[in-house]
């Protein structure tokens, strides 16, 4: 490990994370629930949901607690971990407020969709700001299996960075519609951004490290029968984090890849809205986000979770190849 990363600079974060998210779950889960702050499952959606209405929501607040200690431990030694937290933590607030406006003040729209992108915005711009000025880290991104190309927008690049981080912000949010689906495959793209930056000789492996062990804590409350749902809340998280970690390293070029489950999930939902709009009414998926199709055709959820993560696992191998090329 290059430039002072070692192990217990992944391990310790990984360990505290962890178990703050997982103790968290023991206090927050019942408070959630004494606030009413429960899911409503559609009507039109696979039949076996529906006995999930009320499952508690915004158990992302475990993952981001889980973070945010865990990778503090560890932010001394290794300030890449600052800006991951910046986005992280910013989205997450703001599918927090989503949340907390739909779920315990029931105002079923929430924020709107101007003021969400809004918000967005502000934060990554923000974080381009940090990474660029104090970590000092260009905006180019590296091509994959393309040995020492990287692909420079320029002016460009702050544009390409709100584009990138909205759409894969949308791809983790749509992943989240099956118990413990976006937090199987955030583990697994996880893994590959913590691995990169080992690599690298980035302290941004603390914070995957981090990001590991606070998924794998809510993932023990998660887990199909799910006993508290991540909502907005953590949704968002793990796409402003993947997003983060994805630039730390200059690899936003990778996240189709790694994050191909988050891609298939939102081209899912265009091609079945579009379809939809130009035919009248007819449909290309029994029901989108794709993992519903899946549900729909007879696959049970733990198949579509373990389907799902193996595909995100071997995306992830092929595209360490990708660094080394």
């Amino acid at each position: 490990m290059r430039n002072g990363t070692t192990y217990i600079t992944i391990i310790a974060p990984m360990l505290v994370a962890f178990i703050v998210s997982a103790v968290s779950g023991k206090f927050l889960i019942p408070f959630l629930r004494r606030v009413k702050a429960g899911q409503t499952e559609r009507d039109d959606g696979p039949q076996s949901h529906l006995g999930k209405t009320g499952t508690p929501n915004m158990g992302g607040l475990m993952i981001m607690l889980g973070l945010v200690v865990g990778g503090l431990i560890m932010a001394g030694r290794c300030p890449e971990v600052i800006p991951v937290l910046i986005l992280t933590i910013g989205f997450g607030l703001v599918g927090f407020i989503d949340d907390y406006l739909k779920v315990v003040k029931k105002k079923s729209d929430g924020l709107s969709v101007k003021q969400k992108m809004a918000l967005q915005i502000v934060i990554a711009l923000l974080f381009a700001l940090y990474v660029t000025k104090v970590n000092a880290i260009p905006l180019a991104m590296k091509v994959p299996f393309l040995a020492g190309a990287y692909l420079d927008l320029g002016i460009l690049n702050i544009p390409a960075l709100l584009f990138i981080a909205v759409a894969t912000v949308n791809g983790t949010n749509f992943t989240d519609g099956v118990d413990g689906l976006a937090s199987c495959v955030t583990v697994a793209t996880a893994l590959f951004f913590t691995i990169a930056a080992v690599f690298a000789g980035s302290g941004a492996s603390a914070a995957g490290g981090a990001m590991i062990g606070a998924l794998l804590g809510f993932l023990l409350y998660n887990a199909y029968p799910a006993k508290v749902f991540m909502g907005d809340t953590g949704s968002l998280a793990l796409g402003g984090f993947v997003t983060a970690m994805a630039y730390l390293l200059q690899l936003p070029l990778f996240i189709p890849i790694v994050g191909f489950i988050y891609f298939i999930e939102v081209v899912s939902v265009i091609m079945q809205v579009g379809y939809f709009k130009m035919t009248h009414g007819k449909r290309i998926f029994r029901m989108a986000p794709i993992h519903h199709h899946f549900e729909l055709g007879g696959w049970s959820e733990v198949r579509v979770v373990a389907v799902f993560t193996v595909t995100t696992v071997v995306l992830s191998a092929f595209a360490l190849l990708g660094l080394w090329a």
